[in-house]
């Protein structure tokens, strides 16, 4: 295998790994903020426990999450320096803006939240944790800024064989950023309430603190439901701005091959990438793909056969990875539709297919999530920086393939490693339940 691909490798490994942990942190926040918040507002001791118990499985999961990001950025210089150097002056800015400010923000009122449960009033420390989750989201939004430019560069010039930054503020409110950021974050609020919900069915299933898991079930599943419309509406405008500034990647995405007004979408579909054409195309639903891709049934659509061979995605994958994360979408809704309406009725406890549903449903979040990474990073392929730079210019001179080889391996043997430790510490006090009283916060001890 050539250096390029093992770069791209080594590269999927980490981030996809990584963001195993990101999109739980980015939920789990804002639910743990949620349920400290209702309880100053109620004083019900319930949600006092609820945020206890809630938020030591948030500090896990985000004690992971920061270990497994600080190799991320040290790729940029180490196995991506031709790209580093190339666009650096761009894409260093929002990735240091989110170290020095939003990581800083997160960190530190994490640390007070952690600290501060008798030092602080009710409001200051509810106040804390508010903070934190604003702050994990801030930081999300920088690194789907600087992702975002990769996507679509804007704000630049090509200037001493560089890509040198002229509009910062244009970066700032790339329209494709800001609907990378929205769909990204609400995913993650999806995936954080099906954890919520899961936990909470195994809980209900052995009949352990009943009260307490249903209600943590009905908030979650409320959070859940409208954050899963949330990452439809923002997909479908997501689709639009990929329609029009990524072509290839939308072709990719549908598998289109001619270019066509008012074109159909089928619904049963299969590529055939080596004839340039697809082997199954039926069930059509006339103009739906033109109206998918610009809310207009005749607008003209491009098709891959309109571009190069040599700057076209790898198809398939696109397609599989795009069409399955939509087929999970949907069933993510209807799941938490029925998740929204099932506590309502009486007996709900003891809908035991249900419970073992919503409990087997943990994973589906998860997997729409990293499919829908592959769709965005394989269908930007061949280009590092889109239409700028292509990947296989990126990779660093300096290292060779062995090198590249060995570096994987250790990762890929260290992120199993922490992969491990997350999930025995999550089912660990997952199981265990919430403390009968509300003295059961994670000490300083336990995430060390």
């Amino acid at each position: 295998m050539d250096i390029v691909a093992l770069s791209r490798l080594q590269f999927a490994v980490t981030t996809m790994f990584h963001f195993i942990f990101v999109p739980l942190t980015l939920g789990l926040s804002v639910l743990t903020a949620w349920f400290e918040t209702r309880y100053v507002q109620t004083g019900d001791e319930t949600y006092l426990r609820m945020t206890k118990f809630w938020g030591k499985l948030f500090l896990i999961n985000f004690a992971l999450g920061v270990v497994t990001g600080i190799t991320q950025e040290f790729q940029f210089g180490m196995n991506w320096a031709e790209y580093s150097r190339y666009v650096g002056d761009i894409f260093g800015a929002p990735l240091a803006i989110e170290a020095t400010a939003a990581f800083f923000l997160e960190s530190v009122f994490i640390g007070v939240w952690i600290f501060g449960w008798d030092k602080l009033s009710k409001k200051a420390h509810a106040t804390t944790m508010c903070l934190a989750a604003f702050g994990t989201n801030f930081s999300a939004l920088w690194i789907l800024i600087a992702n975002g430019w990769m996507q679509k560069p804007v704000g630049f010039v090509l200037r001493n064989g560089r890509a040198e930054m002229n509009d910062f503020l244009a970066i700032v409110t790339n329209p494709y950023a800001w609907f990378k950021f929205l769909h990204t974050v609400t995913s993650g609020y999806v995936l954080a309430g099906f954890f919520v919900m899961g936990i909470a069915a195994w809980h209900l299933l052995k009949k352990n603190e009943v009260d307490f898991f249903v209600c943590s079930f009905k908030n979650a599943a409320v959070f859940a439901f409208i954050s899963s419309i949330a990452v439809a509406a923002t997909g479908d405008f997501h689709a639009v701005e990929i329609a029009k500034v990524q072509p290839t990647k939308f072709a990719a995405m549908e598998s289109v091959w001619e270019t066509q007004k008012g074109a159909p979408m089928h619904l049963m579909l299969w590529p055939d990438e080596a004839n340039e054409r697809n082997a199954v195309a039926t069930a059509s639903v006339p103009g739906a793909l033109s109206f998918l891709a610009f809310h207009d049934a005749n607008a003209e659509v491009k098709g891959l056969k309109d571009f190069p061979k040599d700057e076209r995605p790898p198809v398939l994958p696109v397609f599989l990875s795009f069409r399955i994360m939509a087929g999970l979408g949907t069933l993510i809704i209807g799941l938490s539709l029925l998740a929204v309406i099932m506590p309502r009725w009486k007996g709900f406890v003891d809908f035991k297919i249900f419970l073992f549903i919503m409990i087997a449903a943990i994973p589906l979040p998860y997997l729409a999530i990293q499919l829908g990474w592959l769709v965005a990073e394989l269908g930007r392929q061949p280009w590092a920086v889109y239409g700028v730079m292509k990947t296989a210019v990126g990779v660093s001179k300096s290292v060779t393939s062995l090198q590249v080889l060995g570096s994987l391996l250790g990762y890929t043997a260290l992120y199993g490693l922490l992969g491990a430790i997350d999930i025995y510490l999550l089912v660990k006090y997952a199981k265990l339940g919430p403390e009968k009283s509300h003295a059961g916060m994670i000490t300083a001890k336990e995430v060390a």
